[in-house]
């Protein structure tokens, strides 16, 4: 029987990420039906589309592995972990492809570099999701493989009595689990970082330049800089934890029981929830589709 608490943190957790699949489900609809209609759509709403797919497909596996744990069908949580392995990496790498774009359109650099990375990003941004997709596909694929074959290796060293082996490759195991993991998810993350302290840096000296010569520090090119970095710091607010909660389960530092695995999962994928509504917000033409069948809804009532 559940606990009052549990109760409450599964009601929560269930409340935040319907909210979520909707507000992804209406940008993915939104610019999907753009992207049909005109054939094409802006490489920034191209990243932004894939993006809420992706947190779409993070909260339904959350949801289904949840309740497949509440429920309890544990043997089929391996196949679940799997599928929400490849979704969250996919979804941490189009986290850095959104920073990575708005960096390169913002800022300013003399680098030849950046020159011709300004000029390409644009049709650079379909190959880099279709690049991250079979990249992460690939790397989930081989890593449930070799996971496959190590545990199997476990359970047969274990049934002829030899304990020792067992041991080694189970160790050997959480040491590759380990790497694997860190490394698809530090990647994105350190792009992502790198891409916001470059358009810091790009700001910076931006401002400098406008001090020297005495001009309105308030000019056009001034207020893109700091409306994107705006957005990058609520991007870096909502995906540092998100990001750090990741690597607490990985690393296996806690295991949580009874409501705090509950109240675990409430605070991990808030912060995506968060997220996306910051996305419609700052998107006029989400938010500009989103006041406009709100009127109509006020109307209709």
């Amino acid at each position: 029987m559940s606990s009052s608490p549990t109760l409450i943190f599964m009601v929560i957790f269930f409340l935040e990420s319907l909210a979520a699949m909707l507000q992804n489900g209406f940008m993915v609809t939104v610019l999907g039906r753009e992207w049909v209609r005109r054939r094409t759509l802006p490489a920034g709403d191209m990243i932004v589309a894939s993006l809420a797919a992706s947190w779409f497909c993070l909260h339904g596996v959350a949801i289904l592995n949840n309740l497949l744990i509440f429920f309890g069908f544990h043997f089929v949580r391996d196949y679940y972990n799997t599928l929400w392995h490849f979704v969250n990496t996919l979804t941490l790498w189009l986290t850095a492809w959104l920073a990575v774009f708005y960096c390169v359109k913002v800022a300013v650099f003399s680098h030849p570099v950046f020159f011709w990375l300004k000029w390409r990003i644009s049709r650079l941004v379909p190959r880099l999701l279709l690049g991250s997709l079979v990249l992460v596909g690939l790397t989930v694929i081989s890593s449930a493989i070799v996971t496959g074959i190590l545990k199997q290796m476990i359970a047969s060293k274990s049934s002829q009595g030899n304990s020792t082996w067992a041991e080694r490759v189970q160790a050997f195991y959480r040491s590759f689990h380990l790497f694997d993991v860190m490394l698809m998810w530090s990647v994105p993350f350190l792009l992502f970082l790198v891409s916001m302290l470059l358009l810091v840096f790009s700001l910076c000296r931006h401002l400098g330049l406008m001090r020297n010569y005495r001009q309105d520090p308030c000019d056009p090119s001034t207020r893109v800089h700091t409306m994107a970095l705006k957005s990058l710091v609520f991007f870096l607010v909502f995906y540092t934890p998100y990001f750090l909660s990741l690597v607490v389960v990985a690393i296996e530092i806690t295991n949580f029981q009874s409501h705090w695995y509950w109240a675990w999962e409430v605070v991990t994928y808030a912060s995506i929830c968060l997220h996306s509504s910051m996305l419609v917000l700052s998107s006029p033409k989400l938010r500009k589709v989103l006041m406009t069948r709100l009127w109509k809804a006020l109307d209709k009532g």
